[in-house]
């Protein structure tokens, strides 16, 4: 079939289609690939917990075992109309891709592979042979943005019964989003704390919630608002050595760059200051950022941040097509971004 965009996965998995039997998701958020694997396993109409209907597999065992995936896929079902593969841990094996390969091209009668695996390159392997085939497709999980954030929040609260302060919310979500799985735990945790209080604060979330996706983003992005060379050298280089990807930095600084192209337009509309712009923001910004959001605000014409937007955007793209690129790349952008606004603060906007 192909694979689908991040944005489109989470419609086709509560609608999957029984002609694509074949279903690979994959990518760095480990966490989020997990989820998406059991919703689409549920999804089948298949029984989970019938040995018999669910095989279990992980793909270094079947790399070593060649012709072991097809023997099960080619395995008639004794007590189920159709079995369930189920192959975790995937990831460059080359045997294991030419066997999936093997069954795209004839396609399963009475069976549905799932594979999940970690970041995958485009064109090569397990990715290529699953995208390339009529019976497959190809799911993708990145970092969650900040919707996909809220929406993970408001679904664990939902279910204790609890609501969250806006500042509290705003608390929370920085500290989420690496890893779906690791942020659910993070906000179900925080829940249980919270649990007969009506509504989850500040404190709360201070008292209780670690920084499952890194706080180096936040650092390197603030650093580029700062212009500020030295730590954002440092930041991105956790980062980019971390469990995240370089992506991760790019993301973030898309998000901050379009909130503050927002309070700059009022700006200039309205003829407010930046402290009335920032009071002003919806969603509220963190009590602790407001000086730094007021001064990168002083630094940057609304013109200005369209400009390096539409820079981070190309970024974004450059980095799928070339991957093998993609830390040079986020680093040379964002630090060109970080060289700029420290010219600002010494002289006019741009």
């Amino acid at each position: 079939m192909a694979q689908l965009k991040a944005h489109e996965v989470d419609a086709w998995l509560a609608r999957p289609r029984q002609e694509t039997p074949v279903v690979l998701i994959y990518g760095p958020d480990r966490g989020l690939v997990s989820e998406r694997a059991r919703r689409f396993a549920q999804n089948t109409g298949i029984a989970l917990d019938d040995p018999f209907s669910v095989v279990r597999l992980d793909a270094a065992e079947l790399d070593k075992d060649p012709g072991r995936l097809l023997d099960e896929a080619n395995t008639i079902p004794m007590f189920a109309g159709r079995r369930l593969l189920w192959v975790r841990n995937a990831q460059g094996q080359k045997t294991f891709a030419e066997d999936v390969k093997a069954l795209c091209a004839s396609p399963l009668a009475d069976a549905v592979l799932l594979i999940e695996a970690g970041d995958l390159k485009k064109g090569t392997g397990l990715r290529a042979a699953v995208e390339s085939a009529a019976a497959g497709i190809a799911l993708p999980c990145y970092a969650d943005d900040a919707r996909s954030v809220d929406a993970v929040i408001d679904d664990e609260l939902r279910k204790a019964g609890l609501s969250i302060d806006p500042e509290a919310r705003a608390l929370l979500r920085r500290n989420l989003g690496g890893d779906r799985m690791a942020s659910r735990g993070e906000v179900a945790k925080l829940a249980l704390y919270a649990l007969g209080t009506g509504s989850i604060s500040v404190e709360d979330v201070r008292a209780l919630t670690g920084d499952v996706s890194s706080i180096s983003v936040d650092e390197a992005v603030d650093a580029v608002l700062e212009g500020n060379l030295q730590a954002f050298d440092a930041a991105f280089a956790r980062q980019a050595l971390g469990s995240s990807q370089a992506y991760a930095v790019l993301s973030s600084m898309q998000r901050q760059l379009q909130a503050l192209q927002l309070m700059r337009v009022a700006m200039e509309r309205n003829g407010t200051n930046a402290a009335s712009a920032v009071a002003a923001a919806k969603p509220p910004v963190f009590f602790s950022r407001r000086r730094l959001v007021e001064q990168a605000l002083g630094r940057w014409t609304s013109r200005g941040l369209a400009r390096i937007l539409s820079r981070l955007h190309d970024t974004v793209l450059q980095t799928r097509r070339r991957p093998d690129l993609a830390v040079a790349l986020a680093h040379g952008t964002l630090l060109q971004i970080a060289v700029e606004s420290r010219q600002n603060a010494k002289g006019a906007l741009r």
